[in-house]
Parts: C-alpha cells; structure tokens; sequence
C-alpha cells in the first residue's frame, strides 16, 4: 500500500509492516495503525509513521543502545494487549524530542514504545513508579560541556 509519510514522502509499505496499535497512542488514540520506518542508514534512529494521518510521525531509537542500564518490567496488561508470549518477540522503542543543535536532543524514558514483533501489535507504556522521565538527555556528555 502506498502511504504519505512525514519525513520520506510517499512510500510503499508491505501490510506486514504495519503494527496494530489497539489503544492508539496517548494524545493520538483514535490513531491505530503505524509502521517503524528506518530514518537513518545505519539504523540508529527510525520513524513511528501513522499509516492514516502523513503528518504523524515520531523519531524513536533502540534505549538500550544509549542507556545501557535501562530496565523496566511491563505490567500484566500491557502484557496482555501485546499478546506476548516470549521476551524474545518484544522490541523496545523510545520517542525523542528533537532539538536543534542534535546533540541536546532528549528521550522519554518513562513511555516506551513496546512492540511484539511476531504478532504486530504496539503500545505505548507509561511506566509508573520508576525512576524515568519524559526528557533523558540522549548525549549527556555533549550537554555537560
């Protein structure tokens, strides 16, 4: 199917592609149907494209690789409305703020974006009672200078 994106234009996506987001997600819930795009070659940082609205799309990046100690545990719903069945079947986004210059780009810790990748299903988790934030430095290095 061919789909008006933010960032990419119009590009074709492969209905396997598309993950079913059954709540939406927060501030957008009558928005259900995204795709994870790649935005850069060498798959840092993707897009999470509304398949209906081109407008909607957010930049996400793997935590793991800029926050090597970050660790949550899903809740039994959101358990539940991804189907999981394995860990193995589970990957883990996180939206950034953006900013200009990059480096003072930010990441929400406290709502990340858990994919079941086997049965295509999202959700955007608000994690409670954890230490994380909205706004986590992406570079705190570059911020300290």
């Amino acid at each position: 199917m061919k789909t008006e994106t933010k960032y990419h234009g119009l590009i074709e996506l492969q209905e396997e592609e598309v993950i079913n987001f059954p709540n939406g997600v927060p501030g957008f819930i009558e928005e259900k149907e995204f795709a994870v795009i790649p935005f850069t070659e060498e798959g840092t940082f993707y897009i999470l494209q509304s398949v209906k609205t081109p407008g909607l799309g957010f930049v996400l990046t793997n935590p793991f690789a800029f926050f090597q100690d970050y660790d949550f545990n899903l809740e039994n719903q959101a358990v539940d409305i991804l189907e999981l069945d394995s860990p193995e079947d589970v990957t883990v986004y996180t939206v950034l703020t953006m900013a200009d210059p990059f480096h003072l780009t930010t990441a929400n810790l406290q709502a990340p974006v858990v994919v079941n990748t086997k049965k295509k299903l999202g959700k955007q988790v608000i994690l409670t009672g954890s230490p994380y934030q909205t706004k986590h430095n992406l570079f705190p290095e570059s911020v300290a200078k």
